[in-house]
């Protein structure tokens, strides 16, 4: 093969590859604008992807959650152990929300449907959804086994040869107090599957394709030699961290010593604290799935995401420590451990790359299940008035890390990357009322570049009636850690308006005329305060995320009456 024309080839399956990422993208958007699920249609809590026919990822949508698609393309592999392609037939559908083999909870739907082109099965498309309601005790750290957590579904045909199994849907209506959203969510994700079999259909007869192999090996060879290029930038040797939970009944260790090879990245959890009674147990493919997210944010950032590009990264998980969770151990609330765990890598990788790392953030989702009424809840009490039957989720985040150069982000997620949910579009669906969400000033972190600010919300049910929140936050006995002398971000609090303390997990009412009022936590600081530009100080305290004292006190800027630099008085307090 000549020069130019090797040249050419590679332009062809660049465009190809591209055009491939456009129809996962598609898939994922379909999900979306179908979804019943606020936590799919407004938070974009969701994955979508497209795989070989060994179960091999080999393209991600842009949209989606790094602890979704990290764990699919886990999940693939185990749909085709119990149904091998050569069984498959156009027009089925397979569904599973088994942790074990889905991502990590069973609030989490995993769906693959076969591609067929021209007669023959092409490739797989999968996705994975966060629906609100599977029965059980509903998505809290209260099941002391994942048979407590909700309705468990092994992988099973939901669609045979285009025809719904009503068998299945009879169940799964009859295990849900929203059975006609979760009926919704499951079409939604089987037409999020079939609008990718519908475009990877056109691509391959557009570009006259027979097979996705020599895509899927262009693909796998170039990332994966990609990745080992970044990792070869690292230097070599073993690199060790902590970080801890505020668990359930006890404070959780979080231990990792990072290792760098020259064909990868290990990692090994010994020292990491034992499994917990209580449903923030994290499924083993989930803390892989936030393992090589971090390392990857770090180390090779521009790599797509496939299975050639995460095969690098390898996890070491003792038996009985938190991150390797067997049956049936409880796990719904698995993300409030997991999202600790690219702090925890980044921890590691600051002692090799101190430059390309971020301060600790908010990292856990603040996202509480609220639910009201008699039958949904059992709160009815005689003929006092009670909220109408309703269960809805709501992602809220703190404030992120600050970066080397750059501050953290204020209230966004990271590292889920979900959408926070517009209050309109929850008081739309449930009778709540949101009567503060505001940025909480002073919660981020000090530094040379500022850790991003936090939130509070405050939230009452509509005519000051009860509801419940069943609870699952963090980060409110041990805040964010600032990294190179920046300070630490400011802890969350969970309480009544009256003043009460929460509980920061577990199922607890809120009663009558009273409110819930989360305070999430900041992002940690980078760099001394001290350092830190007095003209950047004097904008924070302006936008009200800085208060006049702690510029004085702790960044050691004045400010003068209209709001700009006192430089004389700050050349004083900076001075040694």
């Amino acid at each position: 093969m000549s020069h130019e024309t090797a040249a050419l080839a590679q332009i062809h399956r660049q465009i190809m590859w591209n055009r491939l990422i456009a129809v996962v993208e598609e898939q994922a958007q379909t999900m979306i604008r179908t979804a019943f699920s606020t936590t799919v249609r407004e938070a974009g809590d969701l994955s979508a992807g497209i795989f070989d026919l060994r179960g091999r990822m080999m393209a991600q949508a842009v949209t989606g959650t790094p602890g979704h698609v990290n764990s699919m393309a886990e999940s693939v592999g185990h749909f085709l152990r119990k149904f091998p392609t050569d069984t498959m037939r156009e027009g089925d559908h397979y569904i599973t929300n088994d942790p074990w083999l889905g991502t990590g909870h069973l609030h989490d739907l995993t769906v693959v449907t076969p591609a067929f082109h021209r007669g023959r099965i092409a490739g797989l498309f999968a996705n994975t959804a966060h629906v609100i309601d599977v029965g059980g005790l509903g998505m809290g750290p209260e099941g002391r086994s994942v048979f407590e957590e909700g309705l468990y579904i092994p992988i099973v045909k939901c669609f045979d040869q285009g025809k719904p199994n009503e068998t299945f849907f009879d169940f799964v209506r009859a295990g849900s107090r929203l059975p006609i959203e979760l009926e919704g969510d499951i079409y939604s994700l089987c037409a999020c599957n079939d609008a990718g079999v519908h475009r990877l259909l056109e691509m391959m007869d557009e570009f006259e394709m027979t097979s996705l192999d020599p895509l899927a090996e262009f693909i796998f060879e170039s990332s994966h030699r990609a990745t080992l290029a970044e990792i070869a930038r690292i230097p070599h040797g073993t690199y060790s961290a902590e970080i801890w939970s505020d668990g359930y009944e006890e404070p959780v260790r979080l231990a990792a010593a990072m290792t760098i090879l020259a064909d990868g990245i290990e990692v090994d959890y010994a020292g990491t604290s034992g499994l917990s009674s209580r449903g923030i147990n994290v499924p083993p493919a989930y803390c892989r799935a936030y393992s090589c997210f971090g390392i990857k944010c770090v180390v090779a950032p521009d790599v797509p995401n496939n299975w050639a590009s995460l095969a690098p990264f390898r996890m070491r998980i003792p038996e009985g420590c938190i991150l390797n969770a067997p049956r049936p151990y409880a796990v719904s609330v698995r993300h409030v451990i997991g999202h600790l765990l690219p702090d925890l890598m980044m921890g590691c990788l600051h002692q090799a790359v101190p430059e390309r790392v971020t301060a600790e953030g908010a990292s856990a989702l603040w996202n509480p299940p609220l639910r009201g009424g008699s039958s949904v809840s059992g709160q009815a009490r005689g003929n006092r008035p009670v909220l109408p039957d309703f269960e809805i989720i709501t992602f809220n985040s703190g404030g992120t890390g600050a970066r080397p150069t750059q501050d953290g982000l204020n209230a966004t997620a990271y590292p889920s990357g979900v959408r926070t949910m517009p209050v309109e579009a929850t008081e739309n669906v449930a009778p709540i009322i949101f009567w503060r969400k505001e940025l909480k000033p002073d919660s981020g972190g000090a530094g040379r570049t500022r850790g991003g600010t936090g939130q509070i919300i405050e939230v009452g049910g509509k005519g000051d009636l009860e509801f419940s929140v069943n609870a699952s936050f963090d980060r409110v006995a041990h805040a964010p850690k600032g990294r190179d002398g920046g300070r630490d971000g400011a802890p969350g609090v969970v309480r009544l308006k009256s003043g009460r303390n929460l509980r920061t997990k577990g199922l607890q009412v809120i009663p009558d005329g009273d409110h819930l009022i989360l305070e999430l936590p900041g992002g940690a600081g980078m760099g001394e305060p001290a350092t830190r530009d007095p003209v950047r100080v004097a904008h924070d305290v302006r936008d009200g995320l800085v208060s006049q004292p702690v510029a004085r006190d702790v960044y050691k800027v004045a400010i003068d009456p209209l709001g700009g630099v006192d430089i004389s008085k700050t050349e004083a307090l900076r001075s040694p």
